[in-house]
């Protein structure tokens, strides 16, 4: 598309020289218009691990048992159930050890906080398979405060 010429000379000739510049401005509105499509249609990738916790509220307070397993994941990849180290099969073989008690012991399981997610969620995993019904979380209170 050429320009008309307003002045003569060395400024007509310029002007007559076609635009070589792209409206990039319909391409940019497309692209915009593909990557939301693609952030929308893209599921979001989930890990987790389904655990059912016993709710406090409207319950009357449970009696304290006297038998207590705890489970331990430290930093260094240990697994320690009530002090004593186990790998994954004799953890599993525990816990499906406590489930057939009657009445069946109470699980305490606390991560370390420097401990690996992985290890953590494999712990997790075999307590479920193992269908343990009273388990807890013990040990956040020492996470109640950031700033130290």
């Amino acid at each position: 598309m050429r320009r008309p010429a307003r002045t003569l000379g060395t400024a007509q000739a310029i002007e007559d020289t076609p635009i070589a510049a792209i409206n990039t401005t319909p391409l940019i509105d497309v692209m915009l218009v593909l990557l939301i499509m693609f952030v929308i249609t893209i599921p979001v990738a989930t890990n987790s691990i389904d655990l059912e916790l016993p709710s406090t509220e409207g319950t009357p307070p449970v009696k304290v048992d006297l038998v207590k397993n705890k489970v331990v994941v430290t930093p260094d990849g240990r697994i320690l159930w009530n002090g004593a180290q186990l790998d994954s099969a004799a953890l599993s073989d525990a816990l499906r050890a406590t489930t057939r008690m009657s009445p069946e012991p109470e699980l305490q399981f606390q991560p370390d906080a420097q401990a690996g997610y992985e290890l953590s969620a494999r712990v997790l995993q075999a307590i479920k398979a193992a269908e343990v019904t009273r388990f807890g979380i013990v040990g956040n209170e020492q996470f109640a405060s950031f700033d130290k």
